[in-house]
């Protein structure tokens, strides 16, 4: 029993001298101001990076609204922007529109201005290939002076040719016979070899014009690409007016003349404007 109780109150001086010692150390650094500065050193940097912590949050979401708010005007400014745009683009179709049609005009004034004989300019209102005549309607007619048998010509870039004739007339409109029509008969001469023939269509714009009855000791004059124009005989159609081009020839051993194959100069696809010719009014005769 006394050896408990020296071991007991042994270990009890230790712990007090232990106490002691701690509480004397605290003293000393409190008194020499090192602890109170490095608690406020720790204080200050904990508040300072809890300080920088919140601030970075909240530029974060401060920067994520504006962001989308700004991004929400931008769209809205590209849509009106867009609009805009397309509004321009019209305007700007609607302009080379414009500029393209006064050019037109001023290319058929022009034209209607160069003929020497009287003619009436026409507009293409229609066109019928299940009709008699393949016919092609214009919007001239008997008040516009228009008369049956007068003949249609047209230009296309810088080639004037031979359209057709008149075959039907009302009062506001007519209806011009095609020369690729196979009941359609000009005749024709080459313009270089001046050698003489009678074209027909047949009956197709996509087809070739045929030329026959050229005599056969011709074939060496001719040459693919040769023009063929009108002979003017019999006043049905204006000499020299171009018909087509030479695109091919045949001769046949039972033949005694050659026929030939021409393109015609106005491309029936592309057709929209014409002039009706009153070649009377330049010769004193009636069609």
């Amino acid at each position: 029993m006394r050896k408990t109780k020296r071991a007991f109150r042994f270990h009890l001086d230790a712990f007090l001298l232990t106490v002691y010692l701690i509480i004397s150390a605290v003293f000393l650094a409190f008194s020499a101001g090192g602890l109170v500065v490095n608690f406020r050193s720790f204080g200050f940097n904990l508040m300072s990076g809890t300080q920088r912590g919140l601030y970075s949050v909240t530029s974060f979401f401060s920067g994520t609204v504006t962001a989308i708010r700004e991004l929400s005007e931008l769209k809205e400014r590209y849509v009106a922007l867009e609009d805009r745009l397309k509004d321009y683009e019209l305007l700007q179709r609607s302009n080379a529109d414009i500029r393209l049609e006064n050019e037109r005009l001023k290319e058929l004034l022009g034209f209607t201005e160069s003929l020497t004989v009287q003619n009436i300019p026409a507009r293409i209102i229609a066109r019928d290939p299940n009709n008699l005549y393949s016919g092609i309607t214009i919007n001239r007619g008997v008040r516009h002076g228009v008369k049956k048998n007068m003949p249609v010509i047209s230009f296309q870039g810088s080639n004037t040719g031979l359209v057709g004739k008149i075959v039907q007339v009302g009062r506001s409109t007519s209806m011009i016979m095609p020369i690729y029509d196979y009941q359609c008969f000009v005749s024709s001469r080459l313009e270089e070899s001046r050698y003489m023939g009678l074209v027909n269509g047949r009956g197709n714009p996509d087809s070739p014009l045929i030329m026959r009855y050229l005599k056969k000791r011709a074939r060496d004059e001719i040459k693919i690409g040769d023009k063929v124009v009108a002979s003017g005989e019999n006043y049905n159609y204006p000499r020299d007016v171009p018909v087509g081009f030479v695109s091919g020839i045949r001769a046949l051993d039972y033949e005694t003349s050659l026929e030939l194959d021409l393109e015609p100069i106005i491309d029936f696809s592309r057709l929209e404007n014409v002039f009706v010719l009153d070649l009377g009014s330049a010769s004193g005769e009636e069609e």
